[in-house]
């Protein structure tokens, strides 16, 4: 009767905190709404689809890898919402009177509420609908379904509970962002590798059968080989494969409530010693630096790029997209050294709102700039560091792709164009900053503009990416002539679009001071919220 209750405790917890989370703003309401609205029409949709691959060769195939990749994303969900939903983190829980078995069983009936567990549920059972078939095996189907649903389920909660400490801190929440960013440039592999291996002009899967033989006996893409093995009289797989996804199961529990006994038994490491004092190392490690107000800006620059986990999401996001595109377009038969600009434009949108990670604390930066000069100081010491990081990494792409595609002919053009385009946004980026600054929220891995501030950011970035561009457009007319009419200079293109790229940099920072001193109550009011 305890573990009873507990059950029921643990399920109204859940539907209490998703029920007050959602009555915190409109905002809020309307983002659950949409969400619930999404995730049941394209639960439903993939649910018909499934339906609807029924009899065809391949949706087996199909069916299996969809449920592996879908424990995949379970696997992964911990490191976004571990934080966010306080069911997930037992050591909330580790002072009250609860045995670890009892609360396991809480923990795994909360975490069949919410969207997940029902765009899960939806396409699970139109896997199973698309293989399942005669009396019988309809019901291995059920069975098979319910299975696979809490072993996704379970593996969330024990990765959950074996790193709990871990998400609850500022580690945990920078692998959170950057295990999504992996996860985003997995995902375009992903879709790659299915654009190779979906088969010839005949329609032939030979490479997907063959990858789906392998992950239908790895749990719990088991459950849907079961229900398949069923449908068709072959009851030693189907045995084979439903107990291949028990065991897994099992497996799951077991290490869940060791790591959970373990949890709320043993002392927290870090509340033992007391960390040691490297500050004079970190100080000879930045004492390469400018002396001054320059060296200090670009100094606490740095650090919050590599301490803040907004930060360090944007920067690995435009060094990892901007390597990743050339390939994305080599790969589709899109082969141009010229994509590689595409890494200095993301890295000049890091520019564009230099202020929004200081959110409140701006006012302290803000007492620090009595004149245009102290102000062009501190944009000069945040552009730097972009600078310093996106030079290099802008020169080795371009190199790099050169040297894969065999085109270095277009070295010059292509890098010098890069350098002009990073210049351009940087200079653009320091406009931005003064004239359209939005506070960037420290909670939420994927909320990165502040409630209210939406348009304005939005119009911060597109208008400074045109603004980019029409500045940049002398130099794109410069390589497209030379490449059409003088291919002999056109490794004039590389001084001249750095020159251009540095000059309207220098302009942009010599605008954007003296609009930064004279704005600093707006900014600050701004970046507040």
């Amino acid at each position: 009767m305890e573990g009873r209750a507990l059950v029921v405790t643990f399920v109204r917890l859940k539907l209490a905190l998703v029920r007050n989370g959602v009555r915190q703003s409109t905002g809020r309401s309307a983002a659950f709404v949409g969400t619930m609205a999404v995730v049941a029409l394209f639960g439903v949709l993939g649910l018909l689809g499934l339906v609807a691959l029924r009899g065809h060769g391949n949706a087996a195939d199909v069916a299996v890898l969809l449920v592996a990749l879908l424990a995949l994303g379970w696997a992964f969900m911990p490191l976004f919402v571990g934080g966010a939903d306080e069911t997930l983190d037992p050591g909330r829980l580790a002072m009250l009177p609860l045995r670890p078995g009892a609360l396991l069983v809480a923990q795994l009936a909360a975490s069949l509420v919410g969207p997940g567990p029902l765009f899960t549920l939806l396409l699970v059972a139109g896997a199973v609908a698309a293989v399942a078939g005669g009396g019988a095996g309809i019901v291995v189907a059920v069975v098979a379904v319910a299975l696979a649903l809490l072993v996704c389920t379970t593996l969330a909660r024990a990765l959950a509970t074996a790193n709990a400490r871990l998400l609850n801190s500022r580690r945990g929440r920078d692998l959170a962002i950057l295990s999504g960013l992996v996860v985003a440039f997995g995902l375009q592999g992903i879709n790659l590798g299915f654009s190779e291996l979906a088969g010839d002009e005949n329609g032939d899967f030979g490479v997907v059968a063959t990858v789906a033989d392998v992950v239908r006996w790895v749990p719990p893409a088991t459950a849907i080989e079961a229900a398949r093995a069923a449908g068709e009289g072959a009851w030693g797989t189907a045995a084979l494969a439903l107990a291949g996804t028990l065991a897994a199961w099992g497996l799951l529990l077991v290490w869940w409530g060791r790591a959970l006994t373990r949890l709320m038994t043993a002392p927290d490491a870090s509340t033992l010693r007391t960390p040691p004092d490297d500050g004079g190392r970190r100080a000879r490690d930045l004492a390469w630096l400018p002396r001054g107000r320059t060296g200090t800006v670009m100094a606490r620059t740095l650090r919050y790029a590599w301490r803040d986990p907004k930060s360090k999401m944007g920067w690995v996001t435009s060094l990892g997209m901007g390597l990743m595109l050339p390939v994305l377009f080599a790969a589709q038969g899109n082969a141009s050294l010229y994509n590689a600009c595409w890494v200095s434009g993301l890295l000049g949108i890091l520019a564009y709102n230099q202020f929004g990670g200081d959110a409140g604390g701006f006012w302290l930066v803000a007492l620090t700039i009595s004149s245009p000069r102290d102000a062009l100081i501190e944009l000069r010491g945040r552009t730097l560091v972009i600078a310093l990081i996106g030079v290099p990494y802008t020169c080795a792409v371009v190199v790099v792709s050169a040297a894969v595609f065999d085109d270095w002919g277009a070295l010059p053009g292509a890098l010098g164009l890069a350098l002009t385009v990073l210049g351009a946004l940087l200079g653009v980026g320091a406009v931005t900053s003064a004239r359209l600054p939005y506070s960037v929220p420290q909670e939420g891995a994927m909320k990165n503009v502040a409630p209210g501030q939406t348009g304005q950011a939005w119009f911060g970035i597109l208008g400074g990416t045109v603004a980019g561009g029409l500045l940049s457009a002398p130099v794109i007319a410069l390589v497209v002539w030379l490449n059409a009419s003088a291919e002999a200079l056109t490794w004039t293109a590389l001084p001249l679009g750095a020159a251009y790229g540095l000059l309207v940099a220098w302009l942009g920072l010599r605008v954007a001071a003296p609009m930064t001193a004279g704005r600093l109550p707006e900014m600050v009011g701004a970046l507040s919220k």
